[in-house]
């Protein structure tokens, strides 16, 4: 049993008519996803200085963006600073200089668009909330990806897709983006594994606490602490975390340790199908940031997008409703 999932390639440049018509048309989808507190004049005032005193750099592309998308409250949806929180399981970690993942969510509530834009450089990602990133790199040779930190909580700050985009936009080097990471308030515990040609990092981040490297780059969904026998048995993370830190170690004894790892990715327990309970995974991705090139792969699928080739267009895959064969 399986259903299928339609991905599209865009290149949305500095953003123009075709990022215009794509956020028009996801305007009403979004407004439902900000809480009506944060939706008076005194709200988005407030939205718009947080953004200006943390993300400076972006925002003549806010403002641009808010234009184009001609909305009232536009630019302070546009900040991500007040959207509900909501949680799913993912899986990721670096391997041979690559950052590979799992991205797991309802196939229903997911935006399945590949997006090359040069906002302030740049950038080609998995696009989500009109101009976040589930995960990406840059032209510059970083990539970042993002995982649920696992706890509960929420606080002022930015949701993480947009924290995602700003150190794609702003960042060259792992390092840069750590440094960036802890002074950014971000909204829900997270995730963030950051990638170049020296170096891979794993950052928790959350709004009851400061930013932490984690001790691992490889991660899933907990952060510090014992997780709950409870919670393990809903996400599977501990179990997710032994398998991918071991798969991604003993990968690194093989001629091709990145796409050892895949294989692992592609299947249980880190290939979820849990998609009712918003944990199925929607993609795999393995980024090569120093070589400006990416490959979304599902069970039967790859697909291929680069800075040097980027290809706009669309691919169906079949998204199996059921565990894939384990050998």
């Amino acid at each position: 049993m399986s259903r299928s999932l339609t991905f599209q390639a865009v290149d949305v440049a500095d953003g123009g008519e075709r990022w215009a018509s794509a956020a028009q048309a996801a305007w009403p989808h979004m407004t439902p996803l900000i809480p009506e507190a944060s939706r008076t004049p005194q709200a988005e005032r407030e939205a718009l200085d947080l953004f200006g005193r943390h993300m400076p750099e972006l925002e003549p592309v806010l403002h641009r963006l808010a234009t184009l998308l001609d909305r009232e409250g536009g630019a302070a949806l546009l900040t991500h600073t007040a959207f509900k929180p909501f949680f799913s399981s993912c899986s990721q970690t670096s391997v041979a200089g690559a950052l590979l993942r799992n991205y797991d969510f309802h196939p229903d509530q997911f935006d399945p668009t590949v997006a090359l834009s040069r906002f302030l450089r740049p950038v080609i990602g998995m696009s989500d909330l009109m101009w976040g990133l589930l995960d990406g790199m840059n032209d510059a040779g970083l990539a970042v990806s993002l995982t649920f930190g696992g706890r509960f909580v929420y606080g002022p700050g930015f949701h993480v897709m947009l924290v995602v985009r700003y150190l794609l936009e702003t960042c060259e080097t792992a390092e840069q983006a750590w440094e960036k990471l802890r002074r950014l308030p971000v909204a829900t515990a997270q995730n963030l594994t950051l990638v170049d040609a020296e170096q891979a990092l794993t950052v928790h981040v959350g709004p009851d606490i400061e930013a932490v490297r984690a001790r691992e780059v490889c991660v899933t969904n907990h952060q510090t602490g014992r997780v709950s026998d409870e919670e393990e048995a809903t996400t599977g993370t501990m179990r997710r975390f032994a398998t991918l830190r071991n798969a991604a170690r003993d990968a690194l004894g093989t001629g091709d340790p990145v796409e050892a790892t895949v294989q692992a990715l592609l299947r249980p327990p880190l290939y979820g199908v849990k998609y009712a309970q918003w944990m199925g995974t929607l993609y795999t991705a393995a980024y090569f940031p120093a070589e400006g090139r990416v490959s979304y792969i599902w069970p039967e699928r790859r697909w291929e997008q680069s800075f040097a080739r980027f290809a706009p267009g669309q691919v169906t895959v079949s998204i199996p409703m059921e565990p894939p064969p384990t050998s």
